[in-house]
């Protein structure tokens, strides 16, 4: 746990140091995804459809706002569809200026979330975004979710019904163009993954807000249970034919996803958590503080060494391994001199003490 958590600390400091750099790439991978899949489904003009337009469209969003990215892509989808069928285009258009409408009166500066919705459906995981909504936004991110969930179904059906639109003469493109109105509006299925993703988001907004613990992993795995649930239930009430699999990876899918974010945007340990209460002349306070999991980065010091350096190293410690050899040396020299010369004095004591004893000293007085 603790390796991972200083990996978070590491990412989250190399994201800050070259957030620009991070943001464009991703921006670029996220577009570059976006056309391809569009152009891919309904690749009816051929020039729009080519490797060139596709990876410019890419690169030059990346250097420009994401909202224009979203309006590059309804842009290409409206030219694709002219190719195929002007009338479809101009209904297109219009579905496409009311979503902008309640799109630009609720969240303006989230055409991401439109992106990001779109892409999750046309790779199959569609659940995946109403439990990533509900733990990082509001319940005002429905309106982008639903719009992408609206503008990916436009692009299915068009693709389904391409041989059909394309053959028809001018009779029949009135009751061609009648019947994709109706498609639209009345399409099950497409209704069916709208009220689903704004439950995901409602149920799983509400339960991460609460007070409870482990509340992120909680939210996760409702979000997953009722997606489920809803989806069962539909295919069985409305006679549609959403795919279980589908269904239970991409359910599967958004519980990791859940699980992720939490670990990234709020990791805390709950062992810890205090409960205070205060008050005021006008309330009561009951506070309940949940402490983050933090660990220090270690920074890692490297020394380099070059061969100059090793050399003078190399000379220095043979220089102090002599110098330390003199020392001791000298040191014993010093010992031995020192043994030597009290062993001298002991003998000339002994002497001086016997010739007193005896009396030499006296018979060496006379003679003298």
């Amino acid at each position: 746990m603790s390796t991972l958590l200083v990996l978070r600390e590491r990412l989250r400091k190399l994201y800050a140091e070259y957030t620009v750099y991070i943001v464009k790439l991703l921006q670029f991978i996220t577009g570059l995804l976006l056309f391809w899949m569009i152009n891919s489904n309904i690749g009816f003009m051929e020039k729009a459809s080519s490797v060139f337009c596709t990876a410019g469209l890419a690169v030059i969003c990346t250097f420009l706002p994401v909202n224009v990215t979203a309006i590059a892509a309804a842009g290409l989808i409206l030219v694709q569809f002219y190719a195929l069928s002007m009338p479809i285009a101009v209904v297109s258009f219009v579905i496409f200026l009311l979503m902008y409408i309640f799109y630009f009166r609720f969240a303006p500066k989230k055409a991401w979330l439109i992106i990001l919705a779109g892409l999750a459906f046309g790779l199959k995981i569609p659940f995946v975004i109403p439990i990533a909504f509900g733990l990082m936004g509001t319940p005002v991110w429905i309106v982008p979710a639903a719009c992408g969930i609206i503008a990916y179904y436009m692009v299915q059906f068009v693709k389904i019904s391409s041989a059909a639109l394309k053959n028809a003469d001018a009779a029949s493109m009135t009751e061609g163009l009648m019947s994709f109105t109706r498609q639209v509006i009345e399409n099950k299925e497409m209704w069916l993954m709208v009220m689903i993703v704004v439950i995901g988001i409602l149920v799983v907004n509400t339960v991460r807000s609460r007070a409870v613990d482990h509340a992120w992993k909680v939210a996760a795995a409702a979000g997953a249970v009722v997606c489920v649930v809803a989806a069962a239930a539909g295919n069985l009430v409305l006679e549609v034919n959403v795919s279980y699999a589908m269904v239970a990876v991409s359910a599967l899918l958004g519980l990791a996803v859940g699980f992720v974010l939490e670990f990234v945007f709020f990791s805390v340990d709950y062992s810890r958590t205090e409960n205070m209460q205060f008050e005021d002349d006008e309330y009561y306070y009951y506070v309940k503080a949940v402490p983050k999991i933090g660990v220090p980065v270690p920074e890692k010091k490297v020394k380099h060494i070059t061969e100059h350096q090793t050399q003078e190293t190399a000379s220095a410690e043979s220089g102090a391994q002599a110098q330390q050899n003199g020392e001791e040396k000298e040191e014993q020299a010093r010992n031995a001199a020192d043994l030597e010369a009290g062993r001298t004095a002991d003998e000339i004591l002994l002497t001086r003490s016997l010739s007193r004893e005896l009396g030499l000293d006296r018979e060496t007085d006379k003679r003298e």
